[in-house]
């Protein structure tokens, strides 16, 4: 059995943002669980090419934009899925921390980190 805490843990800053990476490669699950905090007024180009990814709001607020454009709104109580492997902007609101439950498969090796640059979307 895996017992553990957000304050047993260093957070990774990925960005725009921290994460606390709750279970990872190691502890053999075959997924990743992470407490994912997004700074307010940010916007982040991601996508990942080798995870799937699902995410629950538990707070704030923000949005999940395609490459493509299509908007969704993101409030506490939200989920949405990334099972393309979707290049997407993840925008926090202008007033508020986003804070999201980040599922991953398979699971992170636990140490990425993003590079968020104008040129593109940031991958791992």
């Amino acid at each position: 059995m895996i017992v553990r805490s957000t304050s047993d843990l260093a957070p990774v800053e990925w960005g725009n943002g921290t994460s606390h990476r709750l279970l990872t490669e190691a502890d053999g699950m075959g997924f990743t669980v992470c407490e994912t905090l997004v700074r307010k007024g940010t916007t982040s180009a991601l996508q990942y090419r080798r995870h799937l990814e699902a995410c629950y709001c538990t707070g704030g607020s923000g949005e999940v934009v395609t490459a493509s454009g299509d908007r969704y709104k993101i409030t506490e109580g939200t989920i949405y899925a990334l099972d393309q492997n979707d290049a997407h902007y993840l925008i926090a609101s202008d007033y508020e921390d986003l804070r999201l439950i980040s599922v991953f498969s398979p699971a992170l090796r636990g140490d990425e980190k993003h590079t968020l640059s104008p040129d593109g979307f940031s991958q791992y």
